[in-house]
């Protein structure tokens, strides 16, 4: 009941209360809408069950199933009215925009042509029908209900696409071989009267459900069966089709992954000829189908399971009583395959290699003889052969050396062989013992270094057995007291150049290597300071030559300036004379057997002329006698020397004096220098005369 003078509830929810005019008045509207919707939807006031949104397509129908309840208890719709993406009019105070249905009468049913159907009544049903559907109804749908007292604008969106709406494929979490299981195709579509199906194309039978309710809207079909492994991988898909015009309208297409064991295991001989004994066997393990993937292999050899990851198992040197072979393949779960013999031919069997030597060890020079064995072979007719590391050597049942070598050290096979195949020995290892032999000195890096850098020397040799000791020498034949194999040199100095050799020895004798010889250079640094202090020396030494000749020269002009002021008597000097070789005794058949000193006693003369007044001066020659230029006019300028010669004394009969060097040696006075009287000649005195 309503209080006198209340307002009334349709006052209250569409008029809203006036607001003083703003540039923004026009954004209240949709605000007042919403504010309006919230006041009124609570359980007293106006309550509509619905989907909240519905999906078509262009020129298909749609089915808006809907429900209401009126607030005011007995009251009835008045007044019904559809629109299409409506709006709210703050000016009229009204909604407006495209009606698609209006009606006034609900007791008088509406024409079947009309495009937008209202299938409800005036108290709880406001069911819709709109067919065809176009693209412009895309949005939302506003149902405006009117009573005598009360009005309400509900909202539905419809989603209204270009194109049919394809269905969706709905499967189980898993799907296992033979285990039944139920696939949904669904469509977010119903409208009855509209001629759609849902069809699979797996040829099942299916149950098509429609529902058309106020929570959903859709078709549904259910398709059950019990899938097998031959499923697996194989497309399903889910058609709309028009039944009406027999074309589809749109489909879903899914990939069937059935879980199931391996399928068709088989295991399969992959030689390409018959097995002989000792061939390699290939056997693979071979699957049709398997969901999940094969994760590991079990085969069944000689009788004893092995796990292994691989499909494929190679039997090394098959025996020839091998017995037959199986495999499974397993994911989850464990398939097996059929057992496969094999036919196994064999050839001769334990083949081996027999020495025959005079002493437990082998020592180069030895005589030794291997043979071929061995225990039994199918056919018994058997050819043998050698072989030396894998290289052929020749064919016979027996190898001998009659004086063995290190060469012939190895691994030797013999090889058995008959119509069926070939086998062979294991290797015998044939050692030879021998002093050291080949020995070189390697040098590394290289054998030319420079100072400061690392020099290793080895002592390369061939022997059995090993070295026991090493010992190193120098270009001396110097023990270096170095036994090791490598002589290391860090660092390596220039006085370390020359040629070294190593000696090696073991239990059955030495071997020494020839000479190798390490160079060693001066580095860069060293020939910079040695070229430093040689320019160094060359310039200091060339510094002392040139002050000795500036003081020698000033030297000599001292004293010529102090002699001429001196008095020359009583001076004196001595000349070395140039030496004059004597005949010996023995060269002249003549010889008078004395020696005679005369004839190397004559007396020299020499005059010394002063360049003043020499132009008359009168020269005395060789033999003592004046050149015929006249009587010099300054005669008191000439300077005389002479050489007074020393008598040869214990020259008789051909004995030359002890002390040759006397021979050379004249003594000369100083008789006169400068103005005077020129003294008389003596005898036995050389004159020179020098002119300055």
């Amino acid at each position: 009941m309503m209080l006198p003078g209340s307002p009334k509830k349709e006052d209250t929810r569409q008029q809203p209360r006036l607001l003083p005019r703003h540039s923004t008045m026009h954004l209240l509207g949709p605000l007042l809408l919403l504010l309006e919707y919230l006041a009124f939807s609570d359980s007293s006031y106006w309550r509509f069950n619905h989907p909240h949104t519905l999906y078509t397509w262009e020129k298909a129908c749609v089915w808006i199933p809907c429900s209401y309840t009126i607030p005011e208890s007995g009251s009835v719709l008045e007044k019904l009215t559809v629109y299409s993406n409506y709006e709210y009019n703050d000016t009229t105070k009204d909604f407006q925009g495209s009606i698609l249905y209006e009606t006034k009468e609900f007791k008088k049913n509406p024409p079947q042509e009309m495009r937008v159907q209202f299938l409800g009544n005036e108290k709880f049903n406001c069911t819709l029908r709109i067919n065809p559907v176009s693209k412009e109804d895309n949005g939302w749908l506003g149902i405006r209900v009117n009573t005598k007292t009360d009005k309400w604008m509900e909202k539905i969106n419809l989603n209204v696409s270009q194109t049919p709406l394809p269905p969706h494929i709905q499967l189980p979490p898993e799907i296992q071989e033979s285990q039944e299981v139920t696939l949904t195709c669904l469509l977010n579509f119903s409208c009855p009267g509209f001629p759609i199906q849902l069809k699979w194309s797996l040829q099942e039978p299916a149950v098509t459900l429609t529902s058309l309710s106020t929570k959903t809207v859709s078709t549904q079909s259910k398709l059950t069966f019990r899938p097998q492994w031959t499923h697996h991988g194989k497309n399903l898909t889910c058609q709309l089709w028009d039944h009406k015009a027999e074309r589809v309208l749109s489909e879903d297409t899914v990939y069937l992954d059935v879980k199931h064991p391996p399928k068709e295991v088989t295991a399969v001989i992959q030689n390409p000829t018959r097995i002989r004994e000792g061939d390699n066997v290939t056997v693979s393990c071979n699957y049709n189908s398997s969901n999940p993937r094969v994760n590991r292999y079990e085969w069944n050899v000689q009788g004893s399971r092995n796990k292994v990851f691989s499909e494929v198992l190679v039997i090394q040197k098959v025996s020839w009583d091998a017995r037959p072979i199986a495999c499974a393949a397993c994911n989850q779960w464990c398939s097996w395959a059929p057992s496969v013999n094999l036919d196994v031919q064999h050839a001769p069997k334990d083949v081996r290699v027999q020495q025959t030597s005079a002493s437990s060890e082998i020592h180069s020079g030895h005589r030794v003889l291997l043979g071929c064995n061995f225990s039994s072979s199918r056919p018994r007719d058997v050819r043998f052969f050698w072989k030396k590391n894998g290289i052929f050597l020749k064919e016979g049942r027996e190898l001998s050396f009659d004086s063995i070598s290190p060469e012939d050290a190895g691994n030797y096979n013999c090889l058995v062989n008959n119509s069926i195949g070939q086998t062979m020995s294991e290797a015998k290892m044939l050692r030879v013992l021998y002093a050291p032999r080949m020995l070189r000195v390697a040098i590394s890096p290289k054998d030319e270094v420079i100072e400061g850098k690392k020099a290793v020397l080895t002592c390369e040799s061939d022997a059995n057995p090993p070295i026991l000791q090493y010992a190193w020498f120098d270009w001396n034949n110097q023990n270096l007291r170095h036994y090791d194999q490598m002589l290391r040199l860090d660092p390596v100095k220039v006085q370390h150049s020359g040629a070294y050799r190593c000696q090696a020895t073991n239990r059955l004798g030495t071997g020494q290597s020839p000479p190798g010889t390490l160079t060693v250079y001066y580095s860069p640094e060293t020939i910079g300071r040695r070229v430093a202090v040689g320019v160094g020396f060359c310039l200091a030494t060339l510094l002392l030559a040139f002050w000795g000749v500036k003081l020698q020269r000033s030297w000599k002009r001292i004293r010529s300036q102090q002699g001429l002021q001196e008095n020359s008597s009583g001076q004196s000097f001595f000349v070395r004379n140039k030496k004059i070789r004597r005949v010996p005794v023995s060269e002249d058949p003549h010889s008078l057997g004395c020696y005679n000193p005369v004839m190397e006693d004559a007396i020299s003369y020499a005059t010394l002329r002063f360049p003043v007044g020499e132009t008359n001066t009168p020269r005395t020659r060789d033999a003592g006698t004046l050149e015929a230029e006249g009587p010099s006019p300054n005669r008191d300028d000439t300077v005389t020397y002479s050489v007074l010669q020393k008598r040869r004394v214990g020259d008789y009969e051909n004995v030359v004096p002890e002390n040759v060097e006397d021979e050379g040696i004249h003594y000369s006075e100083l008789v006169h220098l400068g103005v005077g009287e020129r003294p008389l000649g003596q005898e036995a005195v050389e004159y020179v005369t020098l002119k300055h």
